[in-house]
């Protein structure tokens, strides 16, 4: 009998790992809700015989898209969605300053849909001129 030897199965990259944590968190059979721990990146690393650097990498995916948070000496989290971004301890730098823009964005439109309320009223109240 011929007995090759078996091929080993290949390790998984960065983006599978954030790929397969994506759709435990997300997915329709949901494996992690909000509040639930992720495993530990090293641990999970030995497990699926990858560099500490490729799970941290997939992790860091998740959080720049805003699925979890890391919280120094904890561990890293499912974020709570009904949180706003960026809010939270352990979220994205980047995240956080998008909020802050956004917060920004969403105060200089009020103040234009004011002024234009105004001038609607005005232009509205002024009476046409007589031919």
């Amino acid at each position: 009998m011929d007995q090759s030897p078996e091929v080993p199965k290949p390790k998984p990259t960065a983006k599978e790992i954030a790929a397969d944590f994506r759709a435990k968190i997300t997915g329709p059979d949901r494996e992690y809700s909000a509040g639930k721990q992720l495993p530990a990146a090293r641990a999970l690393a030995k497990k699926l015989g990858v560099q500490l650097m490729t799970v941290q990498s997939a992790y860091g995916q998740l959080r720049d898209e805003g699925l979890i948070l890391t919280q120094q000496g904890r561990g890293t989290f499912v974020r709570d969605p009904a949180a706003p971004l960026g809010t939270e301890r352990g979220s994205s730098p980047a995240f956080a300053a998008l909020a802050a823009e956004l917060s920004t964005i969403h105060d200089a439109l009020q103040t234009l849909g004011e002024r234009l309320d105004r001038l609607e009223r005005l232009v509205g109240s002024e009476t046409p001129p007589s031919s």
